[in-house]
């Protein structure tokens, strides 16, 4: 697939993506990588623009350079936006109670605390950046985890085999405490993020570093 093709095929998902207004959104490609630039009115369009490009096939890599630019009648004050995420916290299910700390400096929420699973941990976030007057969110929040190496290992591996999302064979996995790699390679990024998916779903991992390379 040339460059120019990739590019079109980028810039024909962000115009079918709703979340996104792409009118101020560029798009370059090179051997597969795509460079997303220009501004959207919120953090979480970016975030859609982002999971749109992923979904293209043929892109391998995505640098984000995309700004968030609120419109006067979207920007809050720090103090609000706080009050805002506690509230929805509190209100969500999903994240035990008092277990995510909250901090907004300048319309940059960042996240702590300690919960057990990854699907409580990514909840947290994506509640954050859906908030109006957020630019950016950083996710600092830990995993507990008791799990033993070994253990985690074996369900690690048996939970990929299952998957018919991947080519399990075509992926290494390395565990080291709570914190798990993966290497090896994937047709796509749909494939690659199915497998990553796969590991978070264990009891137990903290942290996962994904070193599979996309070959479409």
């Amino acid at each position: 697939m040339t460059d120019k093709v990739l590019r079109q095929r980028v810039e024909d998902a962000l115009d079918w993506e709703p979340r996104v207004d792409a009118a101020h959104v560029g798009v370059t490609a090179q051997d597969g990588v795509v460079t997303l630039s220009g501004f959207v009115g919120s953090y979480a369009q970016k975030v859609a623009a982002e999971k749109a490009t992923h979904g293209v096939k043929g892109v391998r890599a995505i640098a984000q350079e995309i700004e968030v630019r609120l419109p006067s009648d979207q920007k809050r004050s720090d103090d609000e936006i706080a009050r805002r995420m506690l509230d929805i916290l509190l209100w969500d299910v999903t994240v035990p109670d008092d277990a995510v700390t909250v901090k907004v400096e300048h319309g940059v929420v960042t996240l702590g605390g300690e919960v057990r699973w990854q699907f409580q941990r990514a909840r947290a976030e994506n509640l954050a950046y859906r908030l109006g007057g957020v630019v950016n969110v950083v996710n600092y929040i830990r995993l507990h985890t008791v799990a033993k190496p070994q253990d985690l290992h074996r369900k690690i591996e048996t939970a990929l085999h299952r998957s018919a999302a991947f080519d399990a064979n075509q992926i290494r996995v390395s565990v080291d405490g709570g914190k798990v790699t993966l290497a090896g390679t994937a047709h796509s990024w749909a494939e690659r993020a199915a497998a990553e998916g796969a590991v978070w779903a264990a009891s137990g991992v903290t942290e996962v570093e994904d070193q599979i390379v996309v070959r479409p």
